[in-house]
């Protein structure tokens, strides 16, 4: 929300429920996976910012119908979405009653244009653009999914998507917002979901857990966290990719970005002890259509398939200034790493796997080769181009995607993802203490690339 005496730029001004167009089965339920009620903790958070409305023109007489008939078709696909959380019998592991109780939906008017807001909003308002709410002690009548239709003074439009992280990663997210996008413009759904996998493939908590900071007798007071969003261009991402290519030459814009951040990062924290000369990150990679799996997860699956691991490197090293060197040991680990995983957690004892290390999140498995590198959330384009369309308005792609997550702990979150620019042109969400964020922002590697702030409270 907006901070404290501060008038918001949103105003919400309606609420409602969308049920699916057709019942699901009586006595339908879906079981969480073990993985998925370990993110028991966390929520995710989701916009896609359009410059033009694209539920104004369409077979109903108003924006808010015609959304409602697209949402409600393409509900009858998510069973799990429209349904409430409940437990198994006896009292055992989160489950999913397939009531068709709805998705909560609600309509917001900005008082400020898209551009504007890009360029003037800072994170704490951008979370008014979707719910944040954390799930309450019985769930059974509370709706996990929230999606929040924000109404720009432009004309523009931004989809704001909220749920827990137990039912779904941040690709199942994006995936339900896609085929939102093909049921409105009639098209056969990408990438239909699926919501069961073989047992052996289904992902499971089983990685090691991450050293934790040594405990102490004082509490120290909670630091002041900052978060900016730069987005590199392809070019400049490229010459990123070029000065570590003699290291690492099949380093992808993830590797790269990260040992750059790293690197930076790593001269401004204090050690954990006098004697420590080691630095770790927590790198969260997704399984789906990973190359190094023997057996593949499918992007369509619906629920949690991450993989959170540690990576450490000595201080000295981080500090030589030798970026292809740090790239080779980010790209190393996560090719090793291949595969679902939880770094803690047994499903009755959740934990917050966003830390303690700065986390850095992967969505480098969303570049969609085949469509020479288009990001699979930029294809989510609303297309009114059908036979329903009474003044011929053509779709288009999202301006920009920003993904935040709940109850994050820790040094810091780190967030690449793709850009609208096909190629290996990168968006950066950075969380760090407010000071170094100051100096992230100030370095003159950072300048050089010349990164455009967005949600960044006018940095």
């Amino acid at each position: 929300m907006a901070e404290e005496g501060k008038r918001s730029r949103v105003k919400v001004e309606s609420i409602l429920s969308v049920v699916s167009s057709n019942p699901t089965r009586p006595g339908k339920v879906h079981k969480l996976s073990l993985l998925d009620q370990s993110m028991g903790p966390h929520t995710i958070h989701i916009v896609f910012y359009y410059g033009s409305n694209p539920f104004s023109d369409g077979p109903m007489s108003s924006d808010l119908e015609n959304f409602r008939v697209s949402l409600s078709d393409v509900l009858d696909e998510y069973p799990v979405v429209t349904g409430r959380l409940t437990r198994g019998p006896d009292g055992g592991g989160w489950q999913v009653k397939c009531n068709d109780a709805g998705v909560r939906v609600l309509q917001a008017r900005v008082d400020a244009t898209v551009d504007e807001w890009l360029r003037s909003a800072d994170v704490d308002e951008e979370r008014d653009l979707t719910v944040w709410e954390d799930m309450p002690l019985d769930p059974s009548f509370w709706s996990p999914f929230r999606i929040q239709v924000n109404n720009f003074k432009c004309g523009g439009l931004a989809i704001g998507l909220s749920c827990t992280h137990m039912h779904a990663d941040i690709t199942s997210a994006t995936l339900l917002i896609k085929s939102w996008a093909d049921y409105h413009s009639t098209q056969t759904l990408t990438y239909p979901p699926i919501f069961t996998l073989p047992t052996h493939t289904h992902p499971q908590n089983t990685t090691t857990p991450p050293p934790h900071s040594p405990t102490t007798n004082t509490t120290p007071p909670p630091t002041k966290m900052a978060t900016v969003t730069m987005k590199f261009s392809g070019p400049a991402v490229e010459k990123c990719l070029s000065g570590a290519r003699s290291q690492c030459p099949d380093a992808t814009p993830f590797d790269v970005l990260v040992a750059l951040l790293w690197s930076k990062i790593a001269h401004w924290q204090e050690p954990h002890t006098a004697d420590d000369n080691k630095r770790s990150i927590s790198i969260c990679t997704d399984s789906r259509g990973n190359r190094g799996q023997k057996t593949k997860i499918p992007l369509g699956y619906f629920g949690n398939a991450l993989s959170f691991s540690v990576l450490t490197v000595e201080a000295d090293e981080l500090s030589s200034g030798k970026l292809g060197q740090v790239c080779e040991y980010v790209h190393r680990h996560v090719v090793d790493r291949a595969g679902p995983g939880l770094v803690d957690g047994d499903g009755e004892d959740p934990v917050r796997v966003y830390g303690p290390q700065i986390t850095c999140v992967s969505t480098e498995h969303l570049v969609d080769a085949e469509k020479n590198g288009e990001a699979i959330m930029y294809s989510a384009v609303f297309d009114n181009n059908n036979n329903n369309n009474k003044n011929n308005i053509k779709g288009e792609k999202p301006l920009h995607v920003s993904y935040s997550y709940g109850n994050v702990v820790g040094e810091g979150l780190i967030v690449v993802v793709p850009t609208a620019e096909v190629g290996p042109g990168r968006a950066v969400t950075v969380t760090l203490p407010e000071e170094q964020i100051d100096m992230l922002c100030k370095d003159q590697e950072i300048l050089d690339l010349e990164g455009v702030m967005v949600i960044s409270g006018g940095r």
